[in-house]
């Protein structure tokens, strides 16, 4: 048995203290009524309200909310097929070959990725702008729901699905009604995810973004190198909140149905 030692405790301490110290003032100071974000000035919300007539913050979260949306979704029908394919088609030439390209944009760096998108729009054409960045974000988002969903897949049982299709059931059916529920939480997982490294993204939107299409990171990137203003805190605040009520949300979901497994 494992003893929970005073070296475990400072441990477990320093480290939240480390990675939730830093959010914890940040949540504070957007509620400073000064100016100055370092200065304390007293409790104030006028911040909150000038981020609500911020329009280049506004335009640029919905293009956010926007790309991560269609890149999501496109991650997670793409992913899911290549997992499927990567799972079942073993023994056919090239299996390797497709394994190793589904899994290479989980190494690649992000400045690669950007830099070589840039270059194929430019060589096609393709003015850049809302579907550009999408493009770029589903090619490497896509293959993180390929591991998620492929690992759920390792763990099922075929037979199901074979004694489906023994039933008379055809495969497509079969797959439909057996195989698709049983991995459809991955799924979710793996668009969850996709969404989030969507919205994360700074880098790649960089090298794909036009006119009209500035996402939120890189508006707030922007931003910050003219120097931390409170608005900034505030949009900050409310991505906080927003993750943190869908973290509880799932957690209060998932012992809600071991309770009524149980």
């Amino acid at each position: 048995m494992i003893r929970f030692t005073t070296i475990n405790a400072v441990s477990l301490t320093l480290g939240f203290t480390f990675l939730y110290l830093p959010i914890i003032i940040l949540v504070i100071f957007s509620f400073n009524a000064s100016q100055l974000v370092t200065v304390w000035g007293g409790f104030s919300v006028k911040w909150y309200g000038e981020l609500w007539r911020n329009k280049q913050l506004l335009d640029a979260a919905w293009v956010s909310l926007s790309v991560g949306f269609v890149t999501a979704t496109l991650s997670a029908v793409l992913g899911t097929l290549a997992a499927i394919a990567l799972n079942r088609a073993r023994t056919l030439p090239g299996h390797s070959l497709l394994r190793a390209m589904t899994y290479a944009p989980l190494v690649m760096p992000e400045v690669i990725t950007g830099l070589s998108m840039l270059l194929l729009f430019v060589a096609i054409g393709f003015d850049r702008g809302f579907w550009t960045i999408t493009i770029a974000h589903t090619t490497f988002s896509l293959c993180f729901v390929a591991v998620v969903v492929q690992s759920r897949l390792t763990a099922l049982d075929l037979s199901l699905e074979e004694a489906a299709q023994d039933l008379g059931a055809p495969a497509w059916q079969a797959f439909v009604l057996v195989t698709l529920p049983l991995i459809a939480p991955a799924i979710v997982a793996g668009w969850l995810l996709a969404f989030t490294l969507s919205l994360d993204d700074l880098v790649i939107a960089s090298f794909t973004s036009g006119p009209g299409s500035t996402t939120l990171p890189m508006r707030i990137f922007s931003a910050v190198r003219l120097g931390v203003s409170p608005e900034i805190n505030a949009a900050s605040t409310i991505l906080i909140a927003l993750v943190t009520t869908g973290v509880l949300l799932a957690t209060f979901a998932a012992k809600w149905r071991s309770a009524r497994k149980a």
